[in-house]
């Protein structure tokens, strides 16, 4: 079976763990290798030199570092086109954080199940470093709020797919550290199964060798559930200004409802309107096609009168439980209207 799943492992500015590693697929069996040169430079030209001469290992290189993610997906691509026949990938780190023996589970595990499999960490061990302990608490919990999505380790860098998959999880955007989050959300709107297996937890000196930049990565990675933020805050604001501005113009007059209703209903429709074209543009990264708006448009309308309904409705109460409901109504349509734009509005057709 191993014969038939290639490793893929990118690889900027590595030590001599890529070596090692390399000899440790070697001897648990696997015999197809793709290593990605991501721009290291003239200084590793020797170590990369010793990989392309291993009879196992095809080289890949990029002239310059583009990141993490557009090295897998040039390996990804290069997979496709001159591996017809494989059952899949696994992907591994170059830095000796992924032990051959934990590969091959991982690598069999995705060859029996046909799914994607990712091989998790144990963050309760006291050799997880606190940055990245931390980062994965935070990182799972918004893949539980958002997404609904229960993952022990979002972070992992060893994971197999199947060939199949492999297709729509390179279309994922991003070419940094932001693409294996983006491979998961991805994976979650199109319904493509995942299942987990345990691996070891090693770091080597407190992780120093990782390139991952705290901030900048971060932002990347976070970057779907912060444009949405901002998105919705902004359509949230124009909804309640347009509303007010309705019931001054007179608008309940055109309409045979009462004020609150015809003001609250015209400055949603506008307000989703923009919501929308943002979203499109901007969150989603989806085009602005009829099918995508008509699905939204149900789901604007039916948040919409919602809360037209439940506005009207708790008008005459005290201002301090109005607020409070109101509010309270707020935050629900966020995460609500978010995962419902995230695997139905906005779901691409694969």
């Amino acid at each position: 079976m191993l014969n038939s799943v290639t490793v893929i492992i990118p690889a900027y500015k590595p030590g001599h763990e890529l070596l090692d590693t390399i000899d440790g697929l070697k001897k648990a069996g696997f015999a197809d290798i793709l290593v990605v040169d991501d721009g290291s430079g003239d200084a590793f030209a020797k170590l990369f030199e010793e990989v392309r001469n291993i009879p196992e290992c095809t080289l890949l290189r990029h002239d310059v570092n583009r990141g993490k993610g557009a090295a897998l997906k040039t390996a990804f691509s290069y997979y496709l086109q001159n591996r017809k026949n494989a059952v899949g990938v696994v992907t591994a780190d170059a830095d000796g954080q992924h032990l051959p023996c934990d590969i091959r589970s991982v690598a069999e595990r995705m060859a029996a199940c046909q799914n994607t499999v990712l091989g998790v960490r144990d963050f309760s061990d006291p050799a997880v470093p606190t940055r990245s302990k931390s980062g994965n608490r935070i990182t799972r919990a918004m893949f539980r709020i958002f997404l609904g999505m229960r993952i022990t380790d979002t972070q992992t860098g060893l994971r197999a797919f199947p060939t199949y998959a492999l297709p729509v999880i390179a279309s994922a955007a991003g070419d940094r550290y932001e693409f294996e989050t983006n491979m998961l959300f991805l994976m979650n709107q199109c319904g493509l199964s995942m299942e987990e297996v345990k691996i070891s937890t090693v770091y080597i000196d407190d992780n120093s060798s990782s390139h991952f930049r705290v901030v900048r990565d971060s932002l990347r990675i976070y970057a779907l559930f912060i444009k949405y933020l901002f998105s919705f805050l902004l359509s949230a604001v124009l909804f309640c200004l347009l509303s007010s501005v309705f019931v001054d113009a007179g608008i309940w007059q055109v309409f045979p409802l009462p004020e609150m209703l015809s003001s609250v209903i015209a400055g949603g429709v506008v307000a989703s309107l923009v919501h929308y074209f943002i979203n499109a543009a901007a969150v989603f990264d989806s085009s602005i096609r009829l099918r995508t708006f008509g699905k939204y448009l149900l789901l604007a309308a039916v948040q919409v009168i919602l809360a037209a309904v439940l506005f009207y409705l708790i008008q005459g109460l005290p201002a301090v439980l109005y607020v409070l409901i109101k509010s309270i109504a707020w935050v629900l349509f966020f995460f609500i209207h978010f995962r419902l734009q995230h695997k139905w509005a906005f779901r691409p057709v694969v």
